[in-house]
């Protein structure tokens, strides 16, 4: 049995329980969001029916929308890399990381998850701003099934649930980082 310093014994279980919540709540969040926009995007984008109609399904909404969630399938992973990190804290002292190397580990998942929420960010102001537009342009609409298309649709609103769920799972796992960060920085400097 290896000797572990009282600070790295509080950090192994800090490390397995927010790598896990993380993990979990980024997969079922992104899970769901990537479903979405495989079922929305595609009938979206198809439905080309008015030559002037404005579609969140297109365009750079979607294109950060798409790079947020890309961005968190590396957040996901990072996540996981927390639960491998407490068990390697907990092996060997010569593999064992430094107090640096740990926090440069945790450092670059929150880069990782403010990058993503960055275009997530970018993709709702762009998808809101589509819909605001429609629902602008839908006064006085006549009912036709080409004018139809200026109405905000449920189609909408689900690439917009989409985009939401992609920024709540950067923030939760943006939170656990910087909770982990700071109980890292804590627990290493009391000994």
């Amino acid at each position: 049995m290896t000797y572990l310093p009282p600070s790295v014994e509080r950090v192994i279980p800090a490390l397995r329980r927010a790598g896990q919540i993380s993990f979990w709540t980024q997969v079922v969040l992104g899970v769901v969001a990537a479903l979405i926009y495989i079922f929305c995007i595609p009938i979206a984008s198809s439905n080309a029916s008015a030559p002037v109609e404005i579609n969140p399904g297109r365009g750079p909404g979607i294109f950060f929308a798409l790079t947020g969630l890309v961005c968190l399938a590396v957040s996901i992973y990072w996540a996981s890399r927390y639960t491998q990190l407490a068990r390697v804290l907990g092996g060997n002292t010569e593999t064992r990381p430094s107090k640096a190397e740990t926090m440069k580990t945790i450092e670059l998942g929150i880069i990782v998850n403010l990058v993503g929420m960055a275009f997530s960010l970018l993709a709702a102001e762009t998808i809101t701003g589509v819909l605001l537009a429609k629902a602008l342009r839908s006064e006085g609409v006549a009912f036709s099934p080409v004018a139809i298309n200026q109405l905000i649709q449920p189609l909408d609103i689900f690439v917009v649930l989409g985009n939401t769920h992609t920024t709540v799972a950067h923030f939760v796992a943006l939170v656990f980082s910087l909770w982990l960060l700071r109980w890292v920085a804590n627990s290493t400097a009391s000994d």
